[in-house]
């Protein structure tokens, strides 16, 4: 093995293994406060007993079914807010012009907090999919249409120069040296996306209702007097999720762009 990689390796297993130590001292903590009352147990229900519901629920095809329901909505909006902010911005970041001639209407809506839409969003859609889908579209958009803008403008001039000088045109430059250069910041865009994404669907669905989904599953319990450990688990399982999405959104941003200066000097 080369010893870049073997160095890389041992820094993302030491990483792990830190990250599951600090799990493990929460756990304990928590565990510890719990059994002795520091905490009140019946507002937050011992570690172990919430780690043995969220086994339980894990297997329940209903409840399955419910993050099933918020996978969907998160993808479809993902899929979407990446298909509208990464043409916009390439557009925002080529042309100067175009860019002053929106600053005004971004600035606008880019600090409407999306949650605040929820009322909005329900008496146009109704409180289903497209709903959901809408939210997240509106707040996953934003990190990605500006890191877009950001990296066609980082694009390298010698490197834009050069490209003219063989005599590529302004499309073909865009096709050839900018977008291949912006590609990684595109893509720390989207990442951020990807958490703001899940937050955005699971409070939807806490707030609003409407449809499967973890946040609706939650809300429907919380309202029958159901054991505290039931809600918490869902909690861990919301959590959960987020971890994997993050993890697999890194792993990928490692693989496809390992050979870009940031990620390479960030390890």
């Amino acid at each position: 093995m080369a010893p870049a990689l073997k160095s890389a390796l041992d820094a993302r297993v030491t990483r792990i293994a830190r990250g599951a130590a600090g799990a493990l001292v929460l756990f304990g903590l928590i565990e510890v406060a719990t059994r002795a009352e520091v905490i009140n147990p019946t507002y937050l229900p011992p570690a172990s007993a919430v780690l043995a519901t969220t086994v339980t629920i894990l297997v329940d095809p209903v409840f399955l079914d419910n993050v099933r329901g918020t996978l969907v909505a998160w993808a479809v909006g993902m899929l979407i807010a990446i298909a509208v902010a990464v043409p916009v911005g390439v557009v925002l970041g080529s042309s100067w012009r175009s860019y002053v001639a929106s600053t005004t209407a971004i600035e606008f809506l880019r600090p409407i907090p999306s949650v605040a839409l929820i009322p909005v969003a329900i008496l146009l859609m109704g409180r289903g999919l497209d709903m959901r889908v809408a939210l997240v579209v509106y707040a996953s958009v934003w990190p990605i249409l500006f890191n877009t803008i950001y990296g066609i403008r980082d694009v390298d001039p010698l490197a834009r120069d050069t490209a003219r000088a063989y005599g590529f045109r302004r499309l073909a430059v865009l096709r050839r040296v900018s977008l291949p250069w912006a590609l990684p910041f595109i893509y720390t865009g989207i990442r951020i996306s990807t958490a703001i994404a899940l937050i955005l669907v699971i409070s939807t669905e806490l707030i609003a209702g409407g449809g499967p989904g973890i946040g609706t599953w939650m809300l429907r319990h919380s309202e029958t007097g159901v054991p505290r450990e039931l809600l918490y688990a869902g909690i861990v399982v919301a959590g959960l999720l987020g971890l994997l999405i993050n993890a697999a959104v890194m792993a990928g941003e490692r693989r496809l762009f390992f050979w870009h200066q940031r990620i390479r000097g960030s390890g």
